[in-house]
């Protein structure tokens, strides 16, 4: 056999259940946060059930400014949420409530995954985040 050290490797991972069984990040937030949070900017912001991710993650990167703590805000929070961590405005959680922990719906990998794709997408380039950026027309949305 020419590759005796790849086969192997294939075989282990395969018996472990890693080989083709991750989903991608954006299917992962699609199957675990979509049915709660957009992944666009609302036209009607009175069906909402919950905020958009762009501005969750408007709020998490204003008060985490690098990559990794801003991960572990969002894979802490969802799963032990709290008024005391809640990063939004306060009329918002009399809006939405407080996000239900999510412990039992989706691991901690899953939630490092979906947190990491999240703050490289959101808020889209050109939508800025935090104070004084502009979310189009010289207004900040507010989620």
């Amino acid at each position: 056999m020419k590759y005796p050290n790849a086969l192997w490797l294939s075989l282990l991972l395969a018996s472990a259940g890693f080989a083709g069984t991750m989903q991608s990040p954006e299917s992962l937030f699609d199957q675990k946060c979509g049915a709660c949070h957009l992944k666009t900017r609302p036209t009607d912001m009175s069906s909402l059930i919950a905020p958009p991710a762009i501005g969750v993650m408007r709020h998490v990167k204003t008060a985490y400014h690098n990559k990794k703590s801003a991960v572990a805000f969002v894979v802490d929070y969802v799963l032990h949420p709290s008024e005391k961590k809640a990063l939004c405005m306060p009329q918002k959680i009399r809006r939405f409530g407080l996000m239900p922990s999510q412990k039992g719906n989706v691991t901690k990998e899953e939630l490092e995954a979906i947190a990491a794709w999240m703050y490289d997408r959101f808020p889209p380039e050109g939508l800025g985040c935090g104070k004084g950026h502009g979310m189009g027309m010289g207004r900040d949305m507010h989620f």
